[in-house]
C-alpha cells in the first residue's frame, strides 16, 4: 500500500468543498486559491486545480469574470453561483456527517482495544 497516495487521495476528495467554501467568502483567481489551499496543507498544483475549476464551472457551480491586473495580464476571478451556494450547503452537511461517522468508528475501535 502506498500511504502517500492514500493521503493525497483523501486531500483531493475534499478539494471541491474547500474551494466552494473559500469562494463563498470572496471571489478569487486561481493563484489565490492555490495559495490558500497550500496554507491549509491541501497542496494543489495548477494541473490539479484548473480541471477542477473547469468542471465546477461547467456544472454551473462557479462563474467567472475577467479583471485587469496592475501587475500582469488580466485575471479570471471565480465566484459561486446560486447553484454553487446550494451545493456548498449540501457538501457541508455531507462533510459533517462523514466526520461524525469516521470519528465514531475511530472511537469505537479505540474503545475495543482498551477493553
Amino acid at each position: 500500500m502506498n500511504l502517500e497516495n492514500t493521503k493525497a487521495q483523501m486531500r483531493k476528495g475534499v478539494l471541491e468543498l474547500c474551494i466552494l467554501n473559500m469562494l463563498q467568502e470572496r471571489d478569487a483567481y486561481a493563484n489565490e486559491i492555490i495559495e490558500e489551499l497550500k496554507k491549509a496543507e491541501l497542496i494543489v498544483v495548477e494541473g490539479t486545480l484548473y480541471p477542477l475549476l473547469t468542471r465546477l464551472k461547467n456544472g454551473g457551480l462557479l462563474a467567472y469574470r475577467w479583471e485587469e491586473s496592475t501587475s500582469g495580464p488580466p485575471r479570471k476571478y471565480y465566484s459561486l453561483t446560486e447553484l454553487g451556494k446550494s451545493a456548498l450547503k449540501e457538501l457541508r452537511l455531507t462533510w459533517e456527517r462523514l466526520q461524525e461517522a469516521v470519528n465514531h468508528s475511530m472511537n469505537e475501535t479505540n474503545e475495543n482495544k482498551t477493553s
